[in-house]
């Protein structure tokens, strides 16, 4: 009698698609892997098959292919503590853009010279010879210099590397080419060559915040110009399973805060004044594109399972937090990983069997466990004991309602 040996079926190829958001976007990413990986038995998001990441969410990108995992992320980025090996410095994200805004204004007195000419000689609208002004102002007003050299220093450790062609793992940074409008895509054929961390550099050149990176020739900035996570390039590689996560999204001012039973909702975004407008107003723009690039996707690739995860739309804190800052990350990675575990518990029903078809269990157990911390916010000094209690006292209420959510569901 033959035996006819089993083939042990392959390993799924799982990729991570990581969109764009400033420090927030990426602290936002960090709470969220970390959630989505201890609740989820069998998923390393530092051994997927493939990455791609687009301006902040880049930075995390990179590093996860590096071989850092989420929780490694967390204590370099969000603790910041200086005795992990991968410390932190957010003082690279503020440095100013001192070299371009000197040399731009040794031109402001020509520049003025010529002003005052069109107006006082050639008779020309004053607001049009102002115009010529703006060629004084900088491309960038920060320096993201400092900030390609701290990733250049973390990538050059033992185990890593600061080239594409040398990770294990594929890895690709969108950015956009200035001149052209067109994606590049650092990590691919005939981009390869350029370092990680300048390509990261790149990728999050925000225009009007940093001045654009000039590589071989072409000025680069934002990989989210013209889409906002690119996963089709990834998609196009063959993948079995695709996580996704979007940091940023526009503010739903109907109904109640999910899951923020102690935070006041928004009456009207339009008491917040222009910075809450335009912020919704980007929001919007970029969620937009989104949305019609996950129906692309379905259709265009209906043998790979993509499970989406982003803030819930009527999340005050996060769409209040200022998305440049940094003071509050422990907070706000706190409020992202128990956002993550609730929606996970909400959603299980359906997420459980799309994460089993490739060999990866939903621990519900975990999720219904209110223990569960990233960051005990409010052991932080700056909290006094009230403001513990009550960060302490949220928590276990939205994972108090997730619960009950999650019994409705299974009981429907």
């Amino acid at each position: 009698m033959t035996t006819r040996s089993r083939r042990s079926k392959p390993a799924p190829r799982i990729g991570l698609a990581l969109a764009g958001g400033g420090p927030l976007g990426a602290i936002y990413e960090v709470g969220a892997l970390c959630a989505l990986e201890q609740s989820i038995e069998g998923l390393d998001f530092a051994d997927c098959t493939s990455y791609i990441g687009v301006s902040a969410g880049g930075i995390i990108a990179s590093c996860l292919a590096n071989g850092l995992t989420p929780s490694q992320l967390c204590a370099g980025f969000i603790e910041n503590s200086s005795a992990a090996p991968d410390h932190f410095d957010p003082k690279v994200l503020l440095h100013p853009n001192w070299e371009e805004l000197s040399r731009r204004l040794h031109k402001l007195p020509s520049l003025a010279g010529e002003a005052l000419w069109r107006v006082l000689v050639e008779k020309r609208s004053a607001l049009g010879a102002l115009e010529l002004l703006g060629a004084a102002l900088p491309t960038g007003w920060l320096n993201s210099d400092q900030l390609a050299r701290q990733l250049r220093d973390m990538f050059q450790r033992p185990g890593r590397s600061d080239d594409f062609r040398d990770l294990k793992k594929r890895l690709l940074l969108v950015a956009t080419d200035l001149d052209s409008g067109e994606t590049v895509a650092f990590g691919r054929p005939g981009w390869d060559h350029v370092p990680i961390s300048r390509a990261v550099q790149a990728s999050a050149a925000l225009p009007g915040l940093y001045p654009p990176v000039e590589i071989d020739g072409h000025f680069l900035v934002d990989g989210a110009l013209k889409k906002t996570v690119h996963a089709s390039l990834l998609l196009e590689e063959g993948l079995d399973l695709l996580f996704m996560v979007n940091p940023l999204v526009p503010y739903e001012v109907s109904g109640g805060d999910m899951h923020l039973r102690a935070k006041p909702r928004i009456p009207k975004l339009v008491d917040g004044g222009m910075p809450v407008v335009l912020s919704q107003m980007l929001r919007s723009l970029i969620h937009s594109r989104l949305e019609l690039g996950m129906k692309a996707y379905t259709k265009s690739h209906p043998k790979t399972d993509i499970v989406f995860f982003e803030p819930d739309h009527r999340d005050a804190e996060l769409f209040l937090a200022n998305t440049f800052s940094y003071r509050h990350r422990r907070e706000l990675a706190e409020h992202a990983y128990q956002a993550t575990r609730a929606d996970l518990l909400h959603r299980a029903p359906k997420l459980a069997p799309v994460l089993a078809r490739h060999g990866l269990t939903l621990q519900v157990d975990r999720l219904m466990d209110p223990t569960q911390v990233l960051v005990r916010v409010w052991d932080t000094p700056s909290h006094t004991p009230t403001e513990r209690a009550l960060l302490q006292l949220d928590q276990v209420l939205n994972l108090l309602e997730s619960r009950i959510e999650q019994s409705g569901s299974l009981n429907a």
